[in-house]
């Protein structure tokens, strides 16, 4: 238990006549309004080894009857001992003149206790006094700890948490979040822009994913952000403590299932009692609580997302639109562009939709895909249906940002790429009504370059007619013709000679042309397949023509 701060004035105050003052100790200053911790008795000649500091001492004048009353206070005074209580009767009918002259030497507080009252009646006046105090202080804490507890109840509990710690410990709070998905705001609902930010933050520009309170508080929390990012990537959830503008700052980790979830960060400007701490410890495990109860709600929900995509990605749009209202997903747009992304051997698809902005695409960047509604197929590829309207607001039809035209072509140039992993990449496919995703675009995805988003156009489909194009184009041999007779007679060497005329030697070396030509090799089934449909749909066309 800490005990309050008691004054020798106040215990005089509080002992209904059983201490008081000595003559000449003036009140309202000097020694008689220090603190003291505690009343103990002694008749020792020198009892300072039993003493802490800070006390007041009961005795009955015994030790300075067989020795000198200096020598005794001397002895107090060297030990921290606030105040000499005497108490009157046998041994001294009045303080002695040389304790009360000792004791305004060395700054010692002087008392007297009346004759006939046990020095019994003094202690328990101090723990009276003790007893108050501490409960009112008890019942403010209790208070407090309940208006936690109703913050962590109410709509937007995070920034009701965190302006509750600034205003308890009359300083400054802030949440940082590790995902913004545990932050004060709500993810998009699946009709919703490509915000989807919440309210009550209390925080913009560098402070923006953060809960702050107050507002005004955010240069320190900017100084603070590389030392807490340190601290998160440590691996284990521990609290750090930083300086700050030459006061103590310290960041509590917000346990959730795995690593911290974030921070709470509390600047008190001064030093943080016991309260102070166990109040900080509640604030942390209501914030936890609110975190996992977040990670359980996005998990199902990205359940039922994932089921609403499966029927659209299946053609039922009538049947997604039901489930996504019984869901409580939110109305599906009129009107979406289907982002198809590479999720890595991980199948993380959280960290495909994240990196999805920093993708280069050629109508300039796509807006986050995070907390829509998405699903993961057998190939590793994760399907968002955006909102058209998530587009429009992302500005994604401006060009890149940072583009800009290559002095040696004139081509547009490619902006620096940010470090991303060797699997990104993905495909958009053209505005559309609600429906499942247009042809090509699965394809387009899995052959879209690193770190790019392509079209339907530039998927396999539309590389294999390029093939075409460039078989067709090639003028010292008819490279079309071989490469169509060599995929008929499935890579009989004799039959393609015998068809087009010629040696089966021309055959052997006008196919490394092709070879040559294409880059690829055509003996490849997935290539010999999909440079077969091509050439039947040239043919096709031809003969259309």
């Amino acid at each position: 238990m800490i005990l309050p701060v008691i004054t020798l004035e106040q215990l005089i105050s509080a002992s209904a006549g059983a201490l008081r003052l000595a003559p000449g100790q003036g009140a309202g200053h000097g020694p008689a309004a220090a603190p003291i911790t505690g009343v103990h008795v002694s008749e020792l000649e020198d009892p300072t080894p039993y003493l802490e500091g800070g006390e007041l001492l009961l005795t009955t004048g015994m030790p300075w009857v067989r020795g000198g009353a200096q020598a005794y206070v001397a002895g107090l005074a060297s030990r921290g001992v606030a105040a000499l209580g005497v108490g009157l009767g046998p041994w001294a009918r009045a303080v002695p003149e040389a304790v009360t002259e000792a004791c305004r030497e060395h700054g010692l507080a002087l008392a007297v206790v009346p004759d006939g009252v046990p020095f019994q009646n003094v202690s328990r006046a101090y723990w009276r006094l003790a007893l108050r105090d501490d409960t009112a202080g008890l019942r403010q804490a209790m208070g407090v700890q309940a208006q936690l507890v109703r913050s962590a109840t109410r709509p937007h509990a995070v920034t009701e948490l965190v302006r509750s710690v600034a205003q308890a410990l009359g300083g400054w709070a802030a949440y940082l979040p590790s995902s913004p998905l545990d932050g004060a705001g709500s993810p998009p609902s699946a009709g919703a822009g490509a915000s989807g930010a919440g309210s009550g933050t209390g925080a913009s520009g560098a402070e923006a994913g953060a809960t702050l309170w107050p507002p005004t508080a955010g240069p320190s929390l900017r100084v603070l952000r590389p030392d807490l990012a340190r601290l998160g990537r440590s691996g284990t959830p521990a609290a750090g403590t930083f300086e700050v503008n030459g006061q103590a700052v310290v960041a509590h980790p917000i346990a959730g299932a795995g690593p911290a979830r974030g921070f709470l960060v509390v600047g008190a400007g001064r030093s943080l009692s016991a309260p102070d701490r166990d109040l900080i410890a509640t604030a942390c495990t209501l914030l936890s609580l609110r975190v996992r109860q977040r990670e359980t709600l996005a998990s199902a929900a990205a359940s039922l997302g994932s089921a609403v995509v499966l029927l659209l990605l299946s053609g039922f749009g009538e049947a997604a639109r039901l489930a996504a209202d019984d869901a409580g997903l939110g109305p599906l747009p009129e009107r979406v562009r289907w982002l198809c992304l590479r999720t890595g051997p991980e199948l993380d698809a959280a960290a495909a939709l994240a990196l999805a902005p920093q993708l280069m695409w050629e109508d300039g960047r796509v807006p986050s895909a995070a907390g829509f509604p998405h699903r993961v197929d057998d190939e590793g590829l994760a399907w968002v249906p955006l909102p058209v309207a998530a587009f429009a607001e992302s500005g994604a039809a401006a060009p890149v940002s940072g583009s800009a035209e290559d002095p040696g072509t004139g081509a547009p140039a490619a902006p620096p790429a940010p470090e991303l992993p060797a699997w990104a990449g993905g495909a958009v496919g053209p505005a559309q009504p609600l429906g499942p995703p247009p042809p090509g675009l699965r394809e387009a995805a899995l052959d879209a370059r690193h770190g790019s988003l392509a079209g339907p156009s530039e998927g396999r489909g539309g590389e294999a007619e390029a093939w075409v194009a460039a078989l067709a184009g090639f003028e010292r041999a008819d490279l079309l013709g071989t490469a169509r007779s060599y995929l008929r007679h499935r890579g009989r060497w004799e039959d393609v000679a015998r068809e087009l005329g010629v040696h089966r030697n021309t055959v052997r070396h006008r196919l490394g042309l092709v070879a040559q030509v294409l880059s690829v090799d055509i003996d490849d089934p997935d290539v010999g397949a999909r440079l077969w449909l091509a050439l039947r749909a040239h043919d096709g066309a031809g003969s259309a023509s």
